[in-house]
C-alpha cells in the first residue's frame, strides 16, 4: 500500500517548462523537481541567470535545458516550443513563474487623504501612469497566458498535462501600495480557474500557488535595512500580519509543487493553494 501511494508522486522522465526559472523561487522549483528525476527548461529572459539554474543542476545529476526567452514574445516562445519538442518531445509541465513589480505599477501612499497638500515624492492612485501599470500588469498576466498558450498545446493533444501558474496571495487579499501587481495576480487566480474549466476534459488540469513573503534576495533588499540590518516598517507589519509570525523559506514550495504536477492530485483542477503563513486568512 505505501508503495503504491509514493508511486502516484513518482514524476521520473517527465519533462518540465519553468519561466522565470532564472529567479529564486522558479530555480529552487527547478531544482528541485531535477532532484526527482524531471528533464527542467529553464526559462528566462536573462540568459545568464537561466545558465546558472542549469549548471546548478547539472551539478547536481540532473537534467536541464537554458533558453532565453521574453514570455511577452509569442514567436520567441514558439521558437523555444520547437527546440523543447525536438530535444525532449512535448513537455509534461509547465509553471508560469515569470513575474514581478515595478515601482511604476505601486503608490508611495497606502491611503488619500483628502485635503492633504500634494508632496511631490509621494505617489497616490491618481500619479500612476498608464505605460508602468500595462507593464505590470503585461508581465504578471499576458506573461502567464502566453506561455500557457505555446506550451499547452501538445500536453492537449496527448490528452495528459500538468499546469501550474504563479498567482500570490495579495490576488486574495491586495496589499496596499502594489495596485497593478494585485490586479494582475488576481487575474492569474481568475484565468487558472477559467483554463482549468476549459481543460477539464482533455487531460489537462491547471492550478496556481498563492505564495506570501518569501525571504529572497530581492526581498531582503527590500525588507531589512542595509545600513542596520533590522526589519524596515513595512517588513515589521508583513511579520504582524503573519500568523506563523515569519517569511517562507523557498524550498517550502517544493512539496505542493510536486504534489500539484504528480498523479496524487489527479482530481485536483481550478485550484489556488496559499502559501503564506495563514497571511490571506489573518484577520482582527
Amino acid at each position: 500500500m505505501t508503495n503504491a501511494i509514493m508511486q502516484q508522486f513518482d514524476l521520473t522522465g517527465k519533462t518540465a517548462v519553468i519561466t522565470g526559472a532564472g529567479g529564486a523561487l522558479c530555480g529552487t522549483m527547478a531544482l528541485a523537481l531535477a532532484q526527482v528525476g524531471v528533464k527542467v527548461v529553464v526559462l528566462d529572459i536573462d540568459l545568464e541567470k537561466a545558465r546558472a539554474c542549469e549548471h546548478a543542476i547539472a551539478t547536481a545529476g540532473g537534467s536541464a535545458k537554458a533558453l532565453a526567452c521574453d514570455v511577452l514574445n509569442e514567436e520567441q516562445l514558439e521558437t523555444c516550443y520547437r527546440e523543447i519538442q525536438s530535444l525532449w518531445g512535448e513537455p509534461d509541465f509547465i509553471i508560469n513563474g515569470a513575474g514581478g513589480n515595478d515601482p511604476r505599477g505601486s503608490t508611495t501612499r497606502e491611503f488619500v487623504e483628502p485635503g492633504e497638500p500634494n508632496r511631490d515624492e509621494l505617489t497616490d492612485f491618481f500619479d500612476l501612469e498608464l505605460d508602468g501599470f500595462q507593464s505590470v500588469f503585461e508581465l504578471n498576466f499576458l506573461g502567464t497566458f502566453l506561455p500557457t498558450k505555446v506550451f499547452s498545446r501538445g500536453m492537449v493533444g496527448k490528452k495528459a498535462g500538468s499546469i501550474v501558474n504563479i498567482s500570490s496571495m495579495s490576488a486574495i487579499t491586495p496589499l496596499t501600495k502594489v495596485a497593478a501587481y494585485s490586479a494582475a495576480k488576481a487575474a492569474v487566480s481568475n484565468f487558472t480557474r477559467w483554463l482549468a474549466v476549459h481543460f477539464s476534459r482533455s487531460g489537462v488540469r491547471v492550478n496556481a500557488l498563492a505564495p506570501g513573503f518569501f525571504m529572497t534576495e530581492q526581498l531582503r533588499f527590500l525588507h531589512i535595512d542595509q545600513k542596520t540590518g533590522e526589519y524596515t516598517p513595512r517588513a515589521k507589519e508583513v511579520l504582524a500580519h503573519t500568523p506563523m509570525g515569519r517569511y517562507g523559506n523557498p524550498e517550502e514550495l517544493v512539496g505542493t509543487i510536486i504534489y500539484l504536477l504528480s498523479d496524487a492530485s489527479r482530481f485536483v483542477t481550478g485550484a489556488v493553494i496559499p502559501i503564506d503563513g495563514g497571511f490571506s486568512s489573518y484577520s482582527i
